[in-house]
């Protein structure tokens, strides 16, 4: 698939952009300039893959905007070998973001339409997390928890039981919450029972869907 030096040069600047905004985690910005967000998107698309907006994908869903990607990403803290949980693929775009900062990354879409999507694109552009999950984000993936982190891409309207149940102690659960605009909010496992609340403004996300069973 192709990246240009154009394609190249446009990413930088982001990168520069995303830095004068206040991301300072290097690797989620190495990550962030190395990956070819305009193969995420409709080609129509694609002059505008390197401005730092959310776009319309397929299944009414977006593309987050890259400093969102990044914010969340930073709030992570992602360490090499982290398994990481991922509520809402999308494009997939996070996830690979994810993927390239060193983390062992599983996902869970509840779109068919985007999962067999991003089931074929991650691979063509060598990207590999551990496993693409069709179903229900509210729910978690059990099989594999518990995790380092979990992320969640949607806007949500509370904070789900079983994500927070799939937490290590001492990880870190990165959710926008709210209905129509959401607040950035991390929490951090403390023990069995408690967690550690932090906020950080306001984001706006499609919303996270149940299932429809």
């Amino acid at each position: 698939m192709k990246d240009t030096a154009k394609h190249q040069g446009l990413r930088r600047k982001l990168v520069e952009l995303l830095e004068q905004k206040g991301i300072t985690d290097k690797n989620v910005l190495n990550a962030i300039n190395k990956i070819p967000r305009h193969n995420f998107m409709e080609s129509t698309f694609e002059g505008f893959a390197y401005q730092d907006k959310a776009f319309p994908i397929a299944a009414g869903q977006t593309i987050s905007q890259p400093y969102t990607v990044a914010f969340q990403s930073q709030l992570l803290e992602v360490k090499k070998g982290d398994k990481i949980l991922e509520i809402g693929t999308g494009s997939g775009y996070q996830c690979a973001v994810l993927c390239l900062m060193g983390a062992t990354v599983y996902s869970i879409e509840r779109q068919n339409e985007l999962f067999k999507k991003t089931s074929l694109l991650l691979p063509k552009l060598g990207i590999r997390p551990k496993k693409l999950i069709f179903g229900d984000g509210y729910k978690g993936y059990e099989t594999e928890a518990p995790y380092d982190s979990i992320i969640v891409t949607a806007g949500a309207p509370f904070i789900p039981e079983s994500l927070l149940g799939q937490l290590k102690v001492g990880g870190r659960l990165v959710i926008p919450l709210g209905e129509n605009e959401q607040i950035m909010t991390l929490l951090i496992r403390k023990n069995e029972t408690q967690f550690e609340k932090h906020e950080f403004g306001e984001f706006r996300f499609v919303p996270l869907l149940e299932d429809k069973n």
